[in-house]
C-alpha cells in the first residue's frame, strides 16, 4: 500500500503518540507534529487513511481514533524477522540519551506489536567511556568496568519507559547485581522472548576491553536472532563519509567479505569478525529519524544490508 509522504507522517505520529501514551492525539496534536496549520488539511488526511483501511473515526468525539489491524502489513522478506527476533544496539557515537529513549520505546513498542522478539543492546557513553577514561590515569580494566555500569543505568532507564507503555520488559546485565536486575543467563533470555518480553541487555559481554558492538553481536548469536540492527548518526553504509564528502553514496546491500575488501567500519573488527563468522545480518540505519524501526522492519527507508 502506497501513501503519500504527509500521509506517512500522520500515520506513524498517530502510532507513535497512541503507543507512548495511550490514546490517541487531537486533530491539533497531529498538525503541530506534521507542520499543518489548516485543521480541515488534517480531517482530509485522516479521511482518505480511512478509505484506504488504515484507521477508523469517530467524529463525535476529538480523539476517537482507531488505528486498525491491516496497518500493520507484513515484515521485509530478506531480514525473516520471525521470532526469536532481532536485536539491535541503541548506543551509538553519541550515547543514549533521555530524548532518544522517549522517541526510540515507542518504536520497539510499534515493533513488539507486529510480533518481533526483541533484544536491545544498550550502552554506556552518555555516562563515561571506559576507552576514554582509561587515558586519565585508570587501568583499562577498571575503566571498563565503570562503562558497564553505565551501561546498566540506561538498561534500567529503557526498561521503565517500556513497561510505563504497557509492554513488559526486563534489564538482564552480565554483571551480576540481583538487587537491581536479573543476572544474564541464555535459557531465562530466551523464555522471555518466549514469554514476549523485550529483553534490555545490559553490562557488555562482562569483560572489559569488549565493545556493545561485539555485545550485540554476541547475543544475537546467542539467542537465535536472524539480523542485528545498528543505530547510527546516518542512513546507511556510505562509500565515505557523507558528512564530509557529499559524491558519497550509499550503499543498499554489502555481502560481509565486500565491507572487508572495500574497509568500511561498520562495527569494530571483534564484532564484525562475529559476525561474519556466525553469517550474521547487520543492518545499519539511522536512529535519528523518527519511525526508524518500523520503517524498515517494512522495507520501506534508507538502510545498508550487509551479510
Amino acid at each position: 500500500m502506497d501513501l503519500t509522504k504527509r500521509q506517512q507522517e500522520i500515520f506513524d505520529f498517530i502510532r507513535k503518540y497512541s503507543a507512548k501514551y495511550g490514546y490517541p492525539p487531537t486533530v491539533r496534536d497531529i498538525g503541530k507534529a506534521v507542520g499543518l496549520a489548516s485543521s480541515s488539511t488534517v480531517h482530509a488526511h485522516l479521511a482518505n487513511l480511512e478509505k484506504l483501511g488504515l484507521l477508523r473515526r469517530d467524529p463525535s468525539k476529538p480523539r476517537a481514533i482507531e488505528l486498525l489491524d491491516r496497518a500493520v502489513g507484513t515484515a521485509v522478506d530478506y531480514a525473516k524477522l520471525t521470532p526469536p527476533g532481532t536485536l539491535y544496539p541503541l548506543a551509538d557515537a553519541d550515547g543514549v540519551r533521555a530524548h532518544q529513549i522517549d522517541l526510540q520505546f515507542a518504536d520497539l513498542i510499534a515493533a513488539h506489536k507486529r510480533g518481533i522478539a526483541l533484544g536491545v543492546v544498550v550502552g554506556g557513553g552518555n555516562v563515561l567511556r571506559g576507552a576514554q577514561i582509561s587515558e586519565n590515569g585508570l587501568s583499562r580494566p577498571t575503566a571498563d568496568s565503570m562503562g558497564m555500569l553505565a551501561t546498566v543505568m540506561n538498561a534500567l532507564v529503557l526498561e521503565a519507559a517500556i513497561e510505563r507503555a504497557g509492554v513488559s520488559a526486563r534489564t538482564m546485565s552480565a554483571l551480576a547485581m540481583p538487587q537491581v536486575c536479573e543476572t544474564y543467563e541464555r535459557q531465562r533470555a530466551l523464555r522471555h522472548l518466549d514469554d514476549k518480553r523485550i529483553i534490555v541487555f545490559a553490562g557488555g559481554t562482562g569483560n572489559p576491553y569488549f565493545t556493545t558492538d561485539t555485545t550485540a553481536i554476541l547475543r544475537s548469536a546467542e539467542m537465535g536472532c536472524d539480523a542485528v540492527f545498528k543505530a547510527t548518526d546516518v542512513d546507511g553504509v556510505y562509500t565515505a563519509d557523507p558528512k564530509k564528502d557529499p559524491k558519497a553514496t550509499r550503499y543498499d546491500r554489502l555481502s560481509h567479505q565486500e565491507a572487508l575488501e572495500k574497509n568500511l567500519k561498520i562495527m569494530d573488527a571483534t564484532a564484525f569478525a562475529l559476525a561474519r563468522e556466525n553469517h550474521m545480518p547487520i543492518i545499519v540505519f539511522s536512529i535519528r529519524e523518527q519511525g526508524a524501526i518500523e520503517t524498515v522492519l517494512r522495507g520501506k527507508g534508507h538502510f545498508t544490508v550487509v551479510g
